[in-house]
């Protein structure tokens, strides 16, 4: 997959006010903890890892430590950085999928993303289709194909990557069996066994069994014209507007990845001095260095931009969230 490292998209962001430097002595002497929905291991514990050791270098005098909060498929770290103290001294990072959550109202949603304080995204989150080769299917078309249903991998039921399959499988027609309950690789593994034949997820994190010749992306569910280059859009199999819908919430999630936020009510001059800090981390030499080294593409957006894309992420229109609430229970 193309890595777009940081360079003429550097223009485009929109950049946080300045911090006033009495804004940024605040933080002199105190913790800041980076909550990371996930256990250690895996893209959201290296993201928030790497972008966690390098804030002090823009917040001088701060001290961050990593906690890890997972559960619920990222509900419970998003929940206890909603509920912290509003003070700038705890924020973290979660899955973008809680936007299915919270529109379809799922049990143990306490928070509500159009509230969060928003700091900034460091990637993208394209989503894709991944076939194995010993499926015997040579393109997505000769899936559609399939007389009968087709086994796909995925995490827990509710998890983003089971919401995104359902949907793909919802908006394309496709008959499929979903064996939920995988994590990390586990989809992967159980490709090679050929007991499943695809599965849903980041591009990024399907990215390595694509190159050592497993298998292949059979579709990108991203309206970036340059995510995946050469892949079939899903977007040009989907004909109803049903599908649509659901596809095009899809791709907003794909632009939208490896976030961070702090719980609501973090006052305008500390959330700026958070914002500019991050954004200049994304810029960083050191920083981009070691995340070509560890694989993790870099596609960063201003607080102020996640914030607006969040929002009308979830201005959805009551069909569509009726036709998402079928697609996630499999009705």
């Amino acid at each position: 997959m193309l890595k777009r490292w940081i360079g003429a998209a550097l223009g485009a962001l929109v950049l946080a006010a300045p911090a006033h430097a009495a804004d940024a002595d605040f933080f002199k002497g105190k913790t800041l903890t980076y909550i990371i929905a996930t256990g250690p291991g895996g893209g959201y514990d290296s993201y928030g890892r790497l972008i966690s050791r390098y804030l002090p270098k823009y917040i001088p005098g701060v001290r961050v430590v990593v906690k890890n909060v997972p559960g619920a498929g990222h509900i419970v770290g998003a929940n206890t950085i909603y509920a912290s103290r509003p003070d700038g001294l705890t924020i973290g990072m979660f899955n973008t999928g809680l936007i299915y959550d919270q529109l379809i109202k799922r049990q143990g949603v306490l928070f509500d993303l159009a509230k969060f304080s928003w700091i900034g995204k460091a990637a993208d989150d394209t989503r894709a289709l991944l076939i194995s080769k010993a499926s015997g299917f040579k393109t997505f078309d000769d899936m559609l194909k399939a007389k009968g249903p087709i086994k796909f991998a995925s995490s827990g039921v509710g998890s983003a990557a089971y919401n995104d399959t359902r949907i793909l499988a919802d908006a394309l027609h496709l008959t499929v069996q979903i064996v939920p309950g995988f994590t990390g690789n586990e989809g992967e593994m159980s490709m090679l066994r050929n007991e499943v034949m695809a599965e849903v997820g980041t591009a990024e994190s399907m990215e390595q069994f694509v190159k050592n010749g497993h298998g292949y992306f059979g579709l990108a569910l991203s309206g970036n014209a340059t995510a995946l280059p050469g892949v079939p859009r899903a977007a040009q199999y989907v004909k109803d507007d049903k599908g649509k819908a659901l596809l095009a919430l899809v791709e907003t999630l794909s632009e939208i990845g490896r976030l961070t936020a702090g719980p609501p009510g973090i006052p305008a001059n500390l959330l700026a001095v958070e914002r500019q800090a991050l954004l200049q981390v994304m810029k960083d030499p050191q920083f981009l260095e070691e995340a070509k080294k560890l694989d993790l593409s870099i596609n960063p957006l201003s607080g102020e931009v996640v914030d607006q894309k969040i929002k009308a992420a979830l201005n959805q229109p009551a069909a569509t969230v009726a036709a998402l609430k079928q697609a996630a229970g499999g009705g």
